[in-house]
């Protein structure tokens, strides 16, 4: 499950130090280590300045902006200035670089039946599926994440004073080898899929909020 060209996305990263004060203030946010997440103002003129879709993510240790740098089918490679890297298929996060003080999500593998390949807006109340994960530190390859799907109600999220008609879908996952049990959220385009926001557990340390910052970029290449 080893999905990811290191180089060239820290290449990316480089790029990306020089493009808008704010990536580059994001990047002590996301390392100040284990102090609570220290957030960011984030405005549509700052996030106009980027010529990249943009999103927020926030992590137990701090939350940053990071753009789309590269795409690969249906893989998204979404950086941080500061190398900090993280692999989005289907609005699901796959992989993680530098985000985990106790070690990354290093690899996933969806089913061909995958919910999220077909759209969460399609998905029924009790829904099941299962993907394989990878973990950064120790020898945990492999491992099987069951999951439940529960739709909730449609609800208005409003992101740099836009507001967006979104369907909840929440997710409930079990890992019994590393006995990991959580609930992901994600907010859903119910006419297309894409997931405008989610929360979703990558590890048993490692919870991630991202918040699509250019939705209305959503098809570009």
């Amino acid at each position: 499950m080893k999905i990811l060209n290191v180089g060239v996305c820290l290449m990316a990263a480089l790029l990306l130090c020089g493009c808008n004060p704010l990536m580059v203030a994001s990047v002590t946010n996301l390392k100040s280590a284990m102090v609570g997440p220290d957030d960011i103002d984030v405005t549509p003129a700052q996030v106009a300045d980027v010529n990249y879709p943009q999103l927020k993510l926030t992590t137990p240790s701090g939350s940053g902006v990071l753009a789309l740098v590269r795409k690969r089918d249906d893989l998204q490679f979404w950086v941080a200035s500061g190398k900090q890297v993280l692999l989005l298929r289907d609005g699901l996060a796959v992989r993680s670089i530098g985000l985990g003080v106790e070690g990354d999500l290093d690899g996933t593998r969806l089913s061909d039946a995958s919910p999220f390949k077909r759209g969460l807006q399609n998905v029924t109340d009790g829904q099941t599926s299962q993907r394989w994960i990878d973990l950064y530190k120790g020898q945990e390859v492999g491992l099987i994440v069951n999951s439940r799907f529960t739709r909730k109600s449609m609800e208005t999220l409003n992101i740099l004073n836009k507001d967006y008609a979104v369907l909840r879908v929440d997710e409930r996952i079990d890992v019994p080898a590393i006995g990991l049990r959580a609930t992901n959220r994600y907010w859903v385009d119910p006419v297309d899929g894409f997931i405008v926001q989610s929360e979703q557990q990558l590890t048993s340390q490692l919870r991630v909020k991202i918040v699509q910052l250019t939705p209305d970029r959503r098809h570009l290449p």
